[in-house]
């Protein structure tokens, strides 16, 4: 039990310090020694987890949607909190921004894949869900809306990211929420969502204080 417990610490040190080297660098640029010095760790534990860069750059793609979020009254607030805890996130955690960078990254994804698919697929789930329940207006149709908000999030955070360094990502993030919202949501939903800024910090700190109360 020890050392498996030792050997999931060591694979998540590995990714993390896979996923700064790749969000610095790129797919291309990143070597497998710079995430080694990154890691701390030998190559043979490296290479125990990852048999490869390739490897490597899925198991982060793996771990974009992983962290679950409090429910909400309605599942269109649900959509709204997951775009505005990753925008929340991104400045704060190398593992979301290698995601957003190995997705976007078009010499490097045909090998490994990208999370845009997951993100699509949590948001179809939700506004498929919001549908069922009437919040959502009767032309929606959720994959379509799901892939515009991923494309349409990407292209904010890409722009955060070069003109601002993501200072501003949250607030550009609930500007485009702002806009999209009042043509696919039902009034009286539309009427109680929270897409404010600080949205995902306050939703963030909801899911962390209920992960350590669960632990």
């Amino acid at each position: 039990m020890v050392q498996q417990e030792r050997a999931i610490r060591t694979r998540r040190v590995v990714l993390e310090a896979a996923a700064q080297v790749f969000a610095e660098h790129g797919y291309v640029a990143a070597t497998v020694a710079d995430i080694l010095k990154t890691a701390g760790v030998t190559k043979g534990a490296l290479y125990f987890h990852f048999d490869s860069k390739e490897a490597l750059a899925k198991g982060i793609l793996e771990l974009q949607t992983e962290r679950p979020l409090p429910p909400q009254e309605t599942r269109l607030q649900e959509v709204v909190d997951t775009a505005m805890t990753v925008a929340h996130r991104l400045p704060l955690d190398a593992v979301l921004r290698a995601g957003a960078r190995l997705s976007a990254d078009p010499a490097g994804r045909q090998y490994y894949g990208t999370a845009w698919a997951s993100w699509i697929q949590v948001l179809t789930d939700l506004l498929t869900e919001a549908q069922k329940r009437g919040e959502v207006l009767p032309h929606v149709e959720p994959r379509e809306i799901a892939e515009l908000i991923v494309s349409a999030f990407n292209g904010v955070q890409l722009y955060s990211q070069l003109e601002h360094d993501l200072a501003d990502v949250e607030r550009r993030a609930s500007f485009l929420l702002n806009h999209i919202m009042p043509s696919i949501a039902a009034p009286a939903v539309l009427l109680r969502l929270d897409m404010a800024p600080d949205r995902g910090a306050r939703v963030f700190d909801e899911a962390t204080h209920m992960a350590v109360t669960v632990a």
